[in-house]
């Protein structure tokens, strides 16, 4: 089975991204000083989830039009916007990845979207979206018959051209390559930024009654998720709870209580040494509640493709960063991250491959990557294996502070 990934994210003229081409692992850790456009690569996967759930028309108002999302720095103003994806979500196994591009003209606006992807027999199909239509080919593994058959186009559809292929084609039938482009829309729609409100993370929640509770973006739903993953799989239940007491060192063990009664709704409760009662979560600390919080996405076993969290050292001690980023390596064995964060403790912790290092030009654009991976690992070679989170802090691989 194919794992779905994404393996590069290009992006022209959205906010400050005026020209990146960013390779994606299981793991990216986006590191850089305020403004250098960590956030801005969150809003462009944002942007295509919202795509996905509203269609393009919405997706734009909703971020104040095309003009609002242009990039306005430089001496020329740019019209247009190109988003582009490469990775493994159809049946491609092996050999060349699906490709997907999106490129949006401003004045009047109009939009041209490319769908290029894998089909169980080997064979590719390549979908354009230009103006009012839709044109699906097919063609085999050499290039070469490409341009041959696109001259006669398979199958020609009309579509609203304030629509995008991404929320339309998975609406209709498979010789428009639905299979194919339902399977990246159903990656992008899934897309989370997750960052705990520790205000409702510690209030009640329902207590889930089908057993595939999924932990809310905000945590909002932090009790009934665990007390449903205590319910359904005791080996991660203990193994979150033994993580969260490595962590705090006055913790012994963590409960519930049903403020409600009939167990319709349910609080977490901590069991501190020393203490004879318990403590309920809205008296823990703010680092303690996003902890929980924190883990809980990391041990949710029905997680998104893609999953987005900023600042994730807020508010933790320095020793739990450690316990963080050995959890996070084994949860993108289930979801894809990327992570933003100012935290040199947290990017010490990190691999070469792991680490995005950001800055920003003199035209208020977006390097990003500003080094490559080896020259990471040239770096630190060169350092003599000093931590990633040095080298960054002191300037030594950019981005600095």
């Amino acid at each position: 089975m194919t794992t779905r990934r994404l393996t590069e994210l290009r992006v022209e003229n959205f906010r400050s991204l005026k020209e990146i081409k960013l390779p994606l692992g299981p793991i990216n850790v986006l590191v850089g000083p305020n403004g250098a456009g960590k956030t801005n690569v969150l809003r462009v996967f944002d942007f295509l989830a919202d795509v996905v759930r509203t269609d393009l028309g919405p997706a734009l108002d909703n971020r104040g039009g095309f003009d609002h999302l242009m990039f306005r720095g430089g001496d020329e103003q740019e019209n247009n916007i190109t988003v582009g994806l490469m990775g493994t979500w159809s049946a491609t196994v092996g050999g060349r990845p699906d490709e997907y591009t999106m490129m949006l003209h401003g004045g009047p606006l109009e939009r041209d979207e490319i769908f290029d992807v894998g089909l169980p027999d080997g064979r590719r199909r390549r979908i354009w979206v230009d103006d009012e239509n839709a044109i699906t080919t097919e063609y085999g593994a050499d290039e070469s018959l490409f341009e041959s058959e696109i001259r006669r186009p398979a199958k020609r559809i009309g579509l609203n051209t304030l629509s995008s292929g991404l929320s339309t084609l998975p609406r209709l039938s498979e010789e428009f390559g639905s299979r194919e482009v339902t399977a990246l829309a159903d990656f992008l729609s899934t897309f989370r930024i997750f960052d705990v409100d520790v205000t409702r993370a510690c209030l009640p929640s329902r207590v889930s009654r089908n057993g595939d509770e999924t932990i809310a973006d905000n945590a909002s739903n932090l009790a009934g998720f665990l007390l449903m993953l205590r319910d359904t799989d005791e080996e991660a239940w203990e193994r979150l709870q033994a993580d969260a007491v490595e962590v705090l060192p006055q913790l012994e063990a963590l409960d519930f209580e049903y403020p409600s009664g009939g167990a319709h709704a349910v609080v977490v409760v901590l069991r501190e040494r020393g203490l004879r009662d318990t403590t309920p979560l809205l008296d823990a600390s703010y680092g303690t509640i996003r902890l929980l919080g924190l883990l809980a996405m990391l041990y949710d076993p029905n997680p998104p493709a893609l999953t987005c969290v900023e600042e994730i050292d807020h508010g933790l001690h320095p020793q739990a960063l450690e316990l963080l980023v050995e959890r996070i390596r084994e949860a993108s064995e289930r979801t894809q991250f990327i992570i933003a964060t100012h935290s040199p403790a947290f990017a010490d912790r990190l691999q070469p491959e792991e680490l995005i290092v950001c800055e920003r030009g003199e035209d208020g654009s977006s390097m990003i990557p500003a080094i490559s991976i080896a020259q990471v690992e040239e770096i630190v070679r060169a350092s003599e294996g000093m931590p990633l989170g040095e080298l960054w802090f002191s300037g030594a691989l950019g981005g600095d502070l």
